[in-house]
């Protein structure tokens, strides 16, 4: 099988292009396509054999829960239940956008392999036009990870979802490059008060702006092993090059100090760090973004990693942020892709 890819424009007619990706959802198929976050990998929530595509197309763990995309607010009431008045405050100020809200699910709708093992659902509607246009049109939810082989970098471009499923999916919708970054923010409310599970581009202050304290994730972000992930990057390394990645301090100097002694070790290195710095040692660099600028450097990140493993480097090191903002979660997928490793020279 050979991977489709359709380009979609909004000063365009493209309702053959949602056609044939609704098709081939109805059919049981699951297709990629764009979001405000990252490119999804989508197939219908309510049919349990689709479902198990994604796992199969992505190479995914099968205790690791998906998220449901749905169109319309209204949707939540048909698959979940006990929704409190605290989500509703969230939704207005949200959705659409990068906030998944996780509820108690309503009994017999969703399939059980999108959440297996738990009675709960994460729910979120994308803030994307490709997004809400395939949506309504299929008028239905999505289950939908994110669109790479497990482990890999999220894809912000329709060609970095070529790269690791090509051959694997029937078609990928192009919607272009997508504009936050980093997958939305999961908030758990049936916890009390709500827990953030996985941070992202809605940060816990904006949260707690409109309804109050919330708790937040554990700094880690990991689990026992025999620990079931309440929500997607709890468990698994995540995000990750092919090369080893190493989270540094982001400072000029520092970062200068260990190529060079990298360097003394016959390694090859690729950095990726912000704009402002000039590490000529190094046999790569990737700029981000200006420092400490975290939704720019959101917005690079996963396409920087990529960039290195289009290279021949022994080991990555990536200038790490503070945690204002959607720093929190660029340090998360950091950290997850470095599965822990800090370089302290």
């Amino acid at each position: 099988m050979e991977t489709e890819i359709v380009s979609v424009d909004k000063d365009m007619d493209n309702s053959v292009s949602y056609q044939r990706a609704v098709d081939i959802l109805k059919d049981g198929g699951v297709i990629a396509f764009p979001t405000e976050t990252v490119y999804g990998l989508g197939a219908l929530a309510t049919d349990a054999v689709a479902v198990q595509r994604i796992f199969e197309a992505k190479g995914r763990p099968s205790d690791n829960p998906l998220i449901v995309h749905i169109g319309k607010k209204e949707d939540v009431d048909n698959y979940a239940v006990d929704v409190p008045e605290n989500a509703g405050k969230l939704m207005d100020a949200f959705w659409p956008g990068p906030l998944t809200l996780v509820f108690h699910k309503r009994p017999g709708v969703i399939a059980e392999n999108v959440t297996p093992g738990f009675d709960t659902v994460g729910l979120r509607m994308p803030d994307h036009p490709v997004a809400l246009q395939l949506l309504r049109t299929l008028d239905g939810p999505l289950a939908a990870p994110s669109a790479n082989r497990s482990g890999k970098p999220s894809p912000t471009e329709a060609a970095h979802v070529l790269t690791d499923l090509n051959g694997r999916i029937p078609l990928i919708v192009d919607g272009g490059k997508t504009g936050v970054g980093v997958e939305s923010t999961v908030l758990d409310m049936t916890a009390n008060p709500p827990e953030i599970l996985r941070p992202g581009g809605v940060t816990r202050e904006m949260i707690e702006e409109v309804i109050g304290p919330v708790r937040a994730e554990k700094e880690s972000g990991t689990l026992d092993d025999e620990e079931a992930p309440r929500a997607p990057g709890m468990k698994y390394m995540h995000y990750a090059p092919e090369s080893p990645l190493f989270v540094i301090q982001p400072d000029e100097t520092t970062i200068q100090e260990a190529v060079r002694q990298l360097h003394s070790e016959g390694k090859k290195v690729a950095v990726i760090g912000p704009d402002e710095f000039d590490i000529a040692e190094a046999d790569w660099y990737f700029r981000v973004g200006p420092l400490h600028d975290n939704e720019a450097m959101a917005v690079n990140l996963y396409g920087a990693i990529r960039q290195c493993d289009m290279t021949d480097a022994d080991l990555i090191l990536a200038a790490g942020t503070d945690h204002e903002g959607v720093g929190a979660a660029v340090m998360n997928r950091l950290l997850k892709a470095a599965d822990g490793k800090r370089f302290d020279g």
